[in-house]
């Protein structure tokens, strides 16, 4: 199911134009438009899903697949040392577009995007907490 509102929805199927690297039945890999680094991309789903939690399974595994094969691919050609593979669920987390997408971020050496998070311990309570629930 496609949203007829959505920005990502219509990149993902041709109606705005985009830097496409690739395209499958499933899945358009589009160069991102504000990208962290040379040659940002994005793999967008055809069909709508809001983030992960509602990803198809079948879907979600492909995407994985997919991701290793853009990176393994463009490592090569971009010359880059490493990538960051992202994807946020939720605003809390990040998302500002509510169009399940994963970012593939090509790093280089002191290229000074960032990243990261505090780390932090983690404590007894936490985990047995956690542990206790699952």
């Amino acid at each position: 199911m496609k949203d007829k509102d959505c920005i990502f929805c219509k990149l993902a199927n041709g109606e705005i134009p985009t830097s496409t690297l690739y395209e499958d039945e499933d899945f358009r890999v589009i160069l991102d438009a504000n990208p962290a680094s040379k040659g940002h991309a994005l793999i967008l789903p055809k069909e709508h899903y809001a983030n992960l939690y509602e990803l198809d399974d079948r879907v979600a595994e492909k995407v994985l697949v997919l991701a290793k094969k853009m990176i393994t691919r463009l490592t090569g050609l971009l010359g880059c040392d490493g990538y960051n593979i992202v994807q946020n669920n939720g605003e809390a987390a990040g998302q500002t577009v509510f169009h399940f997408h994963m970012h593939l971020i090509p790093r280089y050496k002191d290229d000074g995007v960032g990243l990261g998070w505090k780390m932090r311990e983690l404590t007894e309570e936490d985990k047995e907490d956690i542990l206790s629930r699952i």
